[in-house]
């Protein structure tokens, strides 16, 4: 029988790493597609409906990062780095463009259907969307603060005037974070703890980059941040009143 899972385009200009990780992945269920470079990458965006990527950052004599930035201007599709490279600026930068999660190689093939998995639950794209008996809808956890809305439940942020807030997996959960705990300062270790799913390094600036990105969504100003405020040699404190709706 087919595989009916969701569909998975593995980046990678390595045809031994594509066929690796194709062969796993479909052992797990997912419907698997491959790409060596960002020309068939496009192609399969365009014909299939892709629910996460894995990019390679090295393919050939194209940037993965540029690709990363493609995607995300085209439209939110997960993305999973996997790549050589391991310096800081990378994952850093990577983050900065959007990526939901980073794996370095050599990797271990449980860790990144580990990584899959929980990177698909995040989107709702995972195993959880099988076939199940209709039962009622659950009530919506939102939030208001500062003329935004987060319904936590559909996953959207809505800005001033009922305006969809496109974010991204790490952002969304980010936001979240703060929202629950307005007025409280949050070091970096604490939320490093908070965003599971994450391979986060003590001497990167992910978390910097994160917030960043982030700030420049939600924020009138993100050079003067007035809703997520730096507590200098600590950390992060979302400063705006938040009500349950």
């Amino acid at each position: 029988m087919p595989n009916r899972g969701p569909h998975i385009l593995v980046v990678d200009d390595e045809p031994e790493v594509r066929a690796l990780l194709r062969k796993y992945l479909e052992r797990e269920g997912y419907q698997v597609l491959e790409a060596k470079d960002g020309a068939e990458m496009r192609a399969c965006i365009d014909r299939h409906a892709i629910s996460l990527i894995t990019l390679d950052l090295t393919l050939g004599g194209e940037d993965g990062l540029d690709l990363a930035r493609e995607i995300r201007a085209r439209q939110n599709i997960p993305i999973v780095m996997i790549t050589g490279k391991g310096d800081t600026i990378d994952r850093v930068v990577g983050l900065e463009l959007g990526a939901d999660d980073y794996i370095a190689k050599p990797f271990q093939l449980r860790e990144v259907l580990a990584r899959v998995r929980a990177v698909l639950r995040r989107y709702g794209a995972g195993e959880a969307q099988a076939a199940q008996p209709a039962a009622a809808p659950p009530a919506h956890e939102r939030y208001a603060f500062a003329g935004m809305t987060l319904d936590v439940t559909g996953r959207e942020l809505s800005g001033p005037g009922g305006r969809p807030v496109e974010l991204t997996t790490a952002e969304f959960n980010l936001l979240e974070i703060f929202v629950r705990r307005p007025h409280r300062v949050l070091s970096r270790d604490n939320i490093m703890d908070l965003l599971k799913g994450h391979e986060w390094s003590p001497v990167d600036r992910s978390i910097d980059a994160l917030v960043g990105r982030l700030r420049k969504k939600i924020e009138p100003d993100s050079e003067r941040a007035q809703l997520i405020k730096t507590v200098r040699g600590v950390g992060y404190v979302l400063s705006a009143d938040v009500r349950r709706l």
